[in-house]
């Protein structure tokens, strides 16, 4: 299925996004991002191991509090870069009494959404 790179994510699961903000890594990953960057450079950044890295911004991005874009090189070796992806997450009660999740996101610049297409072309190749 493809996705539309420009229509706003589906809200992540409840479960998902408090996985993610319950886990010390991921909380270290967000407070070093502070532009976009390589996995490589923010598990230089934070010091977590380069494999745990990898884990972490996948769960961070399923969450939707991670944006992935690419970091095109013209040696042909993109790579992705990762940008924090949300001002505000919001967890309250439901008109059914159940919790559930709001992420006010970033605003995305033109190169961003550039980025996100090119992203969402290269998992369809």
């Amino acid at each position: 299925m493809v996705r539309d790179p420009f229509a706003d994510d589906d809200t992540p699961e409840l479960e998902t996004v408090l996985d993610a903000l319950d886990d010390e890594d991921c909380r270290a990953i967000v407070s070093v991002l502070d532009e976009p960057m390589t996995a490589s450079k923010i598990s230089e950044e934070s010091g977590i191991p380069l494999s745990t890295t990898y884990r972490k911004l996948e769960l961070l991005t399923e969450s939707s509090l991670l944006y992935e874009g690419v970091e095109v090189r013209s040696d042909g070796q993109h790579a992705s870069r990762y940008a924090i992806d949300f001002e505000e997450v919001v967890i309250a009660l439901d008109e059914d009494r159940e919790f559930a999740v709001e992420i006010s996101h970033r605003a995305r610049s033109p190169d961003q959404r550039l980025e996100n297409l090119w992203s969402e072309v290269r998992k369809e190749t």
